[in-house]
């Protein structure tokens, strides 16, 4: 007998109902809806695979949800009145997150946050990660150096970033629990996290205290590649005693900056002055990914500017590996078949365009029909996974294909670069690892929606009900509809 019956349900674009049966964990059967039996049904609602989040820092994201939301912040002054009316508030360090100066007239500065701030010790963190706006109390307190700007920037933001979520193991791990039941809630059963720490210890930790809300790929930094070669894990293996959950992920390796911050790797200069940051030149990139390869671990390289896009693609054929590069964010024109032809995997993530469209045209105009240029990618056959690269935007994979396919969002602007617009199906692949559809046979990891995520709305798309969503089988979210 089956262990669930998911009873008159549609597959996208579907109209005739079925009936999936699931047992162990798998499907089992999917045949025409049986219409002589009185047991409930699920009325003809819509499943899809379960989708994934490719590219997340669930710490970071955990933690964001508890910080000072500056995302709406349209200038430094801005920014610095939402903090000052958070101060009374707060007793310890005093964090905010997602500000984007890029697009600022004015500039942040360590005379204005330590003039709001008072003494109170504040780091504020960009919407990218990349940059820390701090005071003269919280430099002092984290040992760091801070010039007029008070901005760190890049490897310095890193490790104040991680110096200021080191908090109890079981506060963190509890954040990190709501977070995961939120995705949940979004259809989501897993995530690629590139939390910059020993991310398989982090996750047998959560799993062996009852985390089970959805399976992880624990991405490994280069920092750490030592220790993982040490313990012979190589991408893709599953990590023991974490009920199937928990697999070694990619290799991640970061070779420039980012748009916000204008460290991002590029041909062409900044507004500003200057191209940007290479972190790791082509020679040294390309003995790194011949040791990833050696070792079994697939390498996913953070590029961001066209500059290091190409520096990355010249590497991956130097060394005649395949890979991702996460972010693939701005490209030259002739790299987009590259990616097809080398095998390597487009990484991105298409709530940025909307969040950078204005950063975009300011920093790089000449080239902004060549940014998120997802449409491009497809046409030249390369494959694409989507991700929020949560806390940067939301974790929610309907947010990020939305993004994708309408190039819009419900604040009445108009559609930006809309003839890099996919379709909807292309989306969900992006979303649901290359699968559309479910198949007999499938891991019974599923999403049930109150729509078909082909036909429905723009609007009712991006925000689309999700009324379950199962793991192997076993509900994550929406029990109640399956009882």
């Amino acid at each position: 007998m089956p262990d669930l019956v998911l009873r008159s349900v549609l597959q996208p674009g579907d109209t005739t109902p079925s009936d999936v049966h699931i047992a162990k964990g798998v499907i089992t059967q999917i045949v025409p809806h049986n219409t002589q039996t009185d047991a409930p049904t699920l009325d003809g609602r819509t499943i899809i695979p379960g989708l994934w989040d490719e590219h997340v820092h669930m710490t970071q994201w955990a933690l964001a949800g508890a910080r000072i939301d500056l995302s709406a912040a349209a200038s430094a002054r801005e920014a610095l009145e939402i903090v000052r009316a958070q101060i009374p508030r707060n007793t310890s360090t005093i964090v905010g997150v997602r500000f984007r100066d890029a697009i600022w007239a004015d500039q942040p500065t360590l005379r204005g946050l330590d003039e709001v701030t008072q003494g109170h010790p504040t780091a504020l963190i960009s919407h990218d990660l990349h940059c820390v706006w701090l005071n003269s109390a919280a430099a002092e307190r984290f040992n760091v150096h801070v010039d007029a700007s008070g901005l760190l920037r890049e490897q310095a933001a890193f490790d104040l970033t991680i110096a200021l979520g080191q908090l109890p193991d079981a506060e963190v791990d509890s954040l990190t629990a709501q977070a995961a039941t939120r995705a949940a809630a979004r259809g989501v059963v897993g995530v690629v996290d590139f939390e910059m720490t020993w991310n398989p210890g982090v996750w047998q930790r959560r799993i062996a205290a009852g985390f089970d809300t959805l399976r992880v790929d624990a991405g490994i930094y280069l920092a750490d590649l030592d220790r993982a070669l040490a313990e012979r894990m190589h991408t893709g293996q599953p990590i023991a005693d974490t009920h199937g959950l928990l697999t070694v992920g990619p290799l991640k390796l970061l070779i420039d900056g980012s748009l916000n911050t204008r460290t991002a790797f590029c041909v062409e200069e900044y507004p500003v002055g200057g191209h940007g940051v290479l972190a790791v030149t082509e020679d040294e990139l390309t003995e790194i990914l011949l040791q990833a390869q050696g070792a079994g671990l697939l390498p996913a390289v953070h590029a961001i500017g066209d500059a290091a896009n190409t520096v990355a693609l010249n590497a991956f054929e130097r060394a005649a590996v395949t890979g991702r590069i996460e972010h693939a964010q701005f490209l030259q024109s002739a790299d987009f078949a590259r990616f097809a032809r080398l095998g390597v995997i487009a990484s991105v993530q298409p709530e940025h365009a909307l969040d950078d469209r204005d950063t975009v045209e300011l920093n790089w105009p000449a080239g902004a029909d060549r940014v998120f240029a997802l449409r491009s990618l497809l046409d030249a056959d390369a494959t694409l996974a989507f991700g929020s690269d949560a806390p940067v935007a939301p974790l929610d994979p309907f947010t990020a294909m939305s993004a994708a396919t309408s190039r819009a969002r419900s604040d009445a602007r108009a559609p930006w670069r809309p003839e890099q617009i996919i379709s909807r199906s292309q989306a969900l692949a992006a979303s649901a690892r290359g699968r559309t559809r479910l198949h007999v046979g499938d891991v019974a990891d599923i999403a049930i929606l109150d729509g078909d995520p082909l036909t429905v709305s723009d609007a009712l798309f991006e925000r689309m009900p999700v009324a379950a969503t199962l793991l192997a089988g076993r509900p994550t979210h929406g029990a109640a509809l399956l009882a």
